[in-house]
């Protein structure tokens, strides 16, 4: 058993060898670009926005690694932020007078605003995060230029890197 556990791994990498070499362009190209958006992003946040920052830099990977993925279209991208950091603004305009009502808030806020996505067809997973930083984090105009940038550069780089850019998962 623990023999063919052992084959079994040889032959993976060396499949996983095999294919890097026939795509390393692409994982060198795609990973650069993910790169720099995530240094934009980060230029215009601060880090006691780690939440927000930590959603865009999950939207990244779905663009730049997964490209084809229906959750990577603009449309989705651009809907799915907008409906997680409306919903987020809206609870974070609640009174929070102690933490169990934060807590509630948060997680009310969340499933509201994947309802939203999944009603109007714009489902975005990373979105849920961006609700979950504003509603911790409070409105600022901060948050909604670098959610308004993000996803704008995400959605442009999907749409006119759908030539170039190739499924990496």
């Amino acid at each position: 058993m623990y023999y063919f556990f052992w084959l079994h791994v040889r032959r993976e990498l060396a499949r996983l060898r095999q294919e890097f070499k026939a795509q390393w362009k692409y994982y060198v190209r795609q990973t650069f670009a993910a790169s720099v958006i995530v240094f934009i992003v980060l230029l215009l946040l601060e880090m006691q926005h780690a939440v927000i920052i930590a959603s865009i830099g999950a939207s990244v990977f779905i663009v730049f690694a997964m490209p084809k993925n229906i959750t990577a279209h603009p449309r989705r991208i651009i809907g799915g932020y907008l409906c997680g950091f409306f919903t987020g603004a809206l609870f974070a305009l609640i009174p929070q007078p102690f933490e169990l009502i934060s807590f509630i808030l948060y997680s009310a806020a969340v499933g509201i605003s994947i309802f939203l996505m999944v009603a109007l067809d714009v489902e975005h997973p990373p979105a849920s995060g961006i609700t979950l930083g504003t509603v911790i984090s409070g409105v600022s105009t901060q948050i909604a230029i670098a959610v308004i940038i993000s996803s704008s550069v995400l959605s442009l780089a999907q749409h006119f890197g759908r030539r170039f850019l190739k499924d990496l998962t």
